[in-house]
């Protein structure tokens, strides 16, 4: 039986990455993307205009393909490193991935893979290493954005519980790469490194991970990952300024002086107010300053064993993200 592929998010950073790899394997996709957007052409890929808080404008995504496998890929999600649970946060995030979740269940698609994040997982203590989990609640996790991913993580088990869906999550950490078109935070801060508009940075650092190999990874739990099941999708610990010290060596710029804690935490209410000014987003915001110094031992050994999940070093994806920032990675489909 022929296969289609459907992916929310399509213009997304993760999104649009899924879309290349599967049309360099020959596959048939559907891209979700927002109203009055347009998608990257790629050979394969026909993009629909939707919203996945209007099921309404979901359906012809899903419709027509009766005769198909068909899988889904539920990318879309708002990323938001504020402190509280904003209306569309919680609107995109939560009921969005319910709306997805009906329409699988109404078409009877072969499998779902949803894309929670690691930030749904309890932190734990510091020194802990972090595994699965296999319960979600947004009063564990501290962050809008974080409480969302875990309502929604477990809104799909509770489907799966159910019987009537088959869906396999997967949770990666920060991600980072080249081809974003979506303003991607991690790539906005080398791409403001690289300008020469970034005036400092801060102490701490998280898990990153390419992009490349987090699509890889949603493909790898498609094919092989086992139903109700979730993999994380991480890579290791890089600190801020050894991620920019690699960018330097690579690119050139300037040495950053490292802020403490402390005086970011002080510099936030100038930062809230030119932010607001300016319409940008904050350079950083106490949720994320918070992050910096948390728990980030996200161990991908599960992936690895039943996925063959296996994530590459972060200075060629730094290497591959200069590239793009540059204009030297001109064409999507070769990523």
């Amino acid at each position: 039986m022929k296969k289609t592929y459907l992916i929310t998010g399509a213009n997304g950073h993760l999104g649009s990455t899924i879309a290349r790899a599967l049309s360099r394997q020959g596959e048939q996709v559907r891209g979700l993307i927002l109203p009055g957007q347009a998608g990257v052409p790629l050979p394969g890929v026909r993009y629909l205009q939707g919203d996945v808080r209007d099921p309404d404008t979901l359906l012809p995504l899903f419709e027509g393909l009766r005769s198909r496998k068909v899988f889904v890929l539920h990318t879309a999600g708002v990323v938001d490193i504020s402190d509280q649970v904003s209306p569309r946060t919680y609107a995109v995030n939560v009921e969005g991935t319910r709306n997805v979740l009906d329409l699988c269940r109404q078409f009877r698609i072969s499998r779902m893979v949803y894309v929670s994040s690691v930030h749904a997982i309890p932190e734990g203590e510091k020194s802990s290493v972090l595994h699965e989990v296999s319960r979600f609640s947004p009063d564990a996790v501290v962050g809008g954005y974080a409480k969302t991913k875990a309502e929604a993580t477990q809104a799909v088990l509770d489907a799966v519980k159910a019987g009537d869906l088959d869906a396999v999550v997967v949770h990666p950490s920060g991600i980072l790469g080249p081809y974003d078109r979506s303003g991607n935070h991690l790539v906005q801060l080398i791409s403001d490194y690289l300008r020469g508009k970034l005036p400092a940075c801060v102490r701490g650092g998280y898990d990153f991970v390419d992009v490349r190999d987090v699509a890889d990874g949603c493909l790898l739990a498609l094919e092989k990952g086992a139903r109700g099941q979730c993999y994380i999708l991480s890579n290791r610990h890089y600190e801020i300024r050894d991620v920019l010290a690699m960018v330097r060596k690579l690119a050139g710029g300037r040495r950053l002086a490292v802020l403490p804690h402390w005086m970011a935490r002080a510099a936030l209410p100038a930062i809230r107010l030119h932010a607001k000014r300016t319409k940008k987003r904050p350079l950083f915001t106490r949720y994320s300053l918070h992050t910096l110094l948390s728990n980030d031992k996200f161990c991908h050994d599960k992936a690895t064993a039943e996925l063959g999940y296996r994530p590459r070093d972060l200075i060629q994806t730094l290497r591959d993200t200069i590239s793009w920032n540059r204009g030297e990675l001109e064409s999507p489909s070769l990523a």
